[in-house]
């Protein structure tokens, strides 16, 4: 723990893939970084990367939901939800550039470079996903392979499957821990189990942070500049809880379900999740092959039902279609009043038009018809609420000078596609300013 007092150029709220990425590149200039993380890390015990672990590192034990009753799934540890993910990987959407004026081409090619991101090879992206990709590419659909945080070669032992959105044990997938671990080595410092409650301002520019460790140890982190990267539930909360009611009004979900439908054979309870995808920009959704781990699988479906969650015993005979939607900005948050996020009319006919397109998909795969059936709704991404062009400047600024963003808050609306890429992007983007800034002091 860093004695109370401490003071230090930069302090990063958040060690996702946007705290972990801002850390990193500033550690790495020389400035004095600290990383508060509300969770531990949690890599490298026995549970990791297994049901009991997850149920131990995801928020609420998996029990977060909206008041509209969507299931949230998000990771509270270092490294944040890359820890959950699915590894896949997408380039900004163009509206960045066309409707905001900021480029993230840069920065997203170095990332891309960096890390090796491709397409799983075919003999690893799993026989039941190519069995999904040929049946809608049959149907006029462009499935394809989808660019991933997965790499085969990273391990001596691959062993990639639904399981590893509990947590990757094999090594294969590059997790937001990495970029973290590299700002450690560069030197800066890491503070877990430290519960950001809100930012310290002082004259109308930001000094810091406070809050408590273990929920019961008061702690001030004095800082020339604060960047929060606590996801896009945690940093409205800090902020409106330093005096920025703004935050927060307004979220995006990319709400997801699966559908799933029976055929004879084997199916993809075994291999990589989101092997392939196809995205439709105009219809607003993104479908890609995918089944929850298998004693997740239950558990999730028994919200619908007993009887759906008695289909585990087809399990191994179960292909998986998911459904991410790009849903409208709506609803809100509060410490107070919770998460409300509904689903408006456009998000719903979005949906009953994708899971259309599922059932198609599927039958041409061999799927018995009787059998295919979609699971409850949950909320993937939570995002948009600190918006870029209502809430941020261009750099990611609040009004509260030396105050930043760098999360999934600040996207101006859904992205509607696999958001880790991006979020890194920006994190170049900000250190970058950061640095030029420091620079001409």
């Amino acid at each position: 723990m860093v004695a109370r007092g401490s003071e230090y150029d930069v302090a990063v709220v958040g060690t996702g893939p946007g705290g972990a990425t801002v850390a990193r590149e500033l550690a790495r200039a020389g400035k004095r970084v600290v990383m508060l993380e509300r969770g531990l890390d949690h890599r490298g015990r026995w549970y990791y990367g297994t049901h009991i672990g997850a149920l131990r590192y995801v928020d609420r034990h998996g029990l977060l939901f909206t008041q509209e009753g969507l299931n949230i799934i998000r990771a509270i540890m270092t490294g944040g939800s890359t820890n959950l993910y699915c590894g896949c990987a997408a380039p900004p959407p163009d509206w960045f550039k066309d409707d905001y004026g900021i480029d993230l081409a840069g920065p997203t090619g170095e990332t891309i470079d960096e890390l090796g991101l491709a397409a799983l090879p075919a003999s690893h992206a799993g026989e039941a996903s190519m069995r999904i990709l040929e049946a809608g590419q049959a149907l006029g659909m462009d499935w394809q392979p989808q660019m991933k945080f997965i790499n085969p070669a990273r391990t001596p032992r691959f062993h990639c499957t639904a399981t590893c959105m509990t947590g990757c044990r094999c090594g294969a997938k590059w997790t937001a821990n990495e970029f973290m671990d590299q700002a450690l080595t560069a030197g800066a410092d890491l503070i877990t189990w430290a519960e950001v409650e809100h930012v310290l301002v002082e004259g109308g520019v930001a000094a810091g942070v406070s809050g408590r460790r273990h929920g019961r140890f008061p702690f001030d982190i004095r800082a020339r500049t604060v960047v929060l990267a606590a996801g896009g539930i945690g940093t409205p909360l800090i902020l409106q809880g330093s005096g920025l009611p703004e935050a927060g009004n307004g979220m995006a979900m990319d709400p997801t379900v699966m559908v799933y439908g029976t055929i004879p054979g084997k199916g993809n309870w075994n291999e990589p999740p989101m092997s392939v995808s196809f995205e439709n920009l105009e219809e607003g959704y993104m479908l890609s092959s995918l089944i929850d781990p298998w004693l997740m699988y239950p558990l999730i479906l028994s919200l619908k039902g007993p009887r759906y969650a008695l289909t585990l015993t087809h399990y191994t005979r179960t292909l998986g279609i998911m459904i991410k939607v790009t849903d409208e900005v709506s609803g809100a948050l509060s410490a107070r009043h919770g998460i409300s996020k509904p689903l408006t009319p456009r998000d719903l006919r979005r949906l009953a038009r994708a899971e259309a397109v599922c059932r198609d998909v599927l039958t041409r795969a061999g799927a018995d018809p009787d059998s295919i059936f979609v699971t409850p709704l949950r909320g993937t991404h939570p995002s948009a609420t600190m918006r870029i062009g209502e809430d941020l400047g261009p750099e990611l600024e609040t009004r509260v000078s030396n105050l930043y963003v760098c999360d999934a808050s600040v996207f101006p609306r859904a992205l509607g596609r696999p958001t880790v890429l991006t979020i890194i992007a920006l994190g170049r983007r900000l250190a970058s300013h950061l640095l030029s800034r420091t620079d001409s002091d």
